[in-house]
């Protein structure tokens, strides 16, 4: 590249048709009401953006996808229960997790719960989840990546999308996190 010259960038978008988890949840709406235990087929999609180096590469997305996989598969045929939900007692006794909701007490086998660190299971907090794990993990961490998008569906028609900026591409401005 001649000095002068625009560095070139670009965006890899990830939509693999394996990309997906089955998972039950019950969204929280308030202190006293819940939706009832239910399921959804969830899909991730990740788009990535960079600098393009000297070899006309941007970075080797097959750790990315790798990465995602492997998170879906992580909650892949699992409850999902948000461990930092201000209306949830949960306990772990014995082979059994315990959920407290309001005037009810809900219980499911341990090895069919997956605590996630979340407020809530709803589709953006499912996003956000996503790209933290992504960022934080050393990983992916280590690409060249400026930006970073994950959207997440539950159904046709209904995502939720958060964006992660890296600090040293953006200095002037922080980086959106989960």
């Amino acid at each position: 590249m001649d000095a002068g010259e625009e560095t070139r960038r670009a965006w890899i978008e990830l939509a693999k048709e394996d990309m997906h988890f089955s998972a039950a949840h019950f969204t929280i709406f308030s202190p006293s009401r819940r939706e009832n235990l239910h399921g959804h087929n969830f899909f991730v999609e990740a788009r990535a953006g960079g600098p393009i180096d000297a070899n006309g590469l941007c970075f080797d997305y097959t750790l990315l996808k790798d990465r995602l996989r492997a998170l879906c598969d992580s909650l892949d045929e699992t409850l999902l229960i948000a461990a930092q939900s201000p209306h949830l007692t949960i306990r772990k006794k014995h082979d059994e997790v315990v959920v407290a909701f309001a005037d009810e007490t809900l219980r499911f086998p341990a090895r069919d719960v997956k605590l996630l660190p979340i407020r809530n299971v709803t589709v953006e907090e499912l996003a956000h989840w996503f790209t933290a794990a992504l960022t934080s993990d050393g990983s992916v961490a280590s690409l060249p990546l400026e930006m970073l998008t994950v959207r997440l569906s539950s159904g046709p028609g209904q995502w939720a999308e958060t964006t992660w900026r890296s600090d040293a591409a953006y200095p002037n401005r922080p980086g959106e996190g989960p």
